[in-house]
């Protein structure tokens, strides 16, 4: 049976440990280290169709590696492309979970990163996060990572907290969400884009229902323009 771990650190690695036989799958450029007994090769999983779609829609690699046992069991450790931390979920029938663009780090071999569509009622109208998102499914471990610290929050019923979408890495498939225009409750969507505007806060998530939702402290966009204009001011 596989172990995951993640090493210690603000900036970890992740750990696998294969048996013979057994692979995994993980974002293009992941693997650090490997043991000579692991085979690396890469791959679309899911097929063109689905490595197109995480690509184009969800801004994933077109190809994942994928990394088997073929000679043995054997060590490999991964990492991001950003900095920042990892969490390990557990998907299965009962517990799938939903995935910001670019969380994806490495799966076990029965778990599916697929591309979920919603009908344009629900994308226009609805205000529910667009026409695709990222869906995990099947069973197996899921490594997630995110720029920045990482916290897991454990929402319960009636709370429907919101939650700045940039800072959103993955989420329980059974909350129910909604994409709204910065925070003020009960205002009108002219009020809601001069506060959006005049606040700095963007698109928020609103959730409701039970389940957990892991975020991250920061904000991949947020930070390349401060570093943007730190370049600009000392140049």
């Amino acid at each position: 049976m596989s172990v995951f771990s993640i090493t210690d650190g603000q900036d970890p690695f992740l750990h696998v440990a294969l048996e013979k036989g057994e692979s995994l799958y993980a974002e293009r450029d992941a693997m650090v280290m490997m043991d000579g007994t692991l085979d690396l090769a890469g791959t679309m999983q899911g097929g063109l169709l689905s490595g197109i779609a995480r690509s184009f829609v969800a801004g994933e690699s077109l190809f994942t590696q994928k990394v088997v046992a073929t000679r043995g069991a054997g060590d490999m450790l991964l990492s991001q492309a950003s900095p920042g931390g990892l969490h390990l979920l557990e998907v299965g029938p009962q517990q799938e979970y939903m995935l910001s663009d670019g969380a994806f780090l490495a799966a076990e071999s029965d778990v599916d990163i697929k591309i979920k569509t919603q009908g344009i009622g629900g994308a226009l109208f609805g205000g529910t996060g667009g026409f695709f998102v990222m869906a995990a499914t099947g069973k197996g471990k899921l490594c997630v990572g995110g720029f920045g610290s990482l916290f897991l929050l454990d929402i319960q019923h009636g709370q429907n907290p919101l939650i700045d979408n940039g800072h959103v890495v993955a989420w329980d498939s059974r909350l129910n969400y909604e994409m709204v225009m910065g925070t003020t409750q009960g205002a009108g969507f002219w009020s809601n884009l001069v506060g959006s505007q005049t606040s700095g806060e963007g698109l928020v998530m609103k959730f409701s229902g039970a389940g957990q939702v892991l975020v991250c402290s920061r904000k991949r966009d947020a930070f390349a323009t401060w570093l943007r204009k730190t370049v600009t001011a000392t140049s």
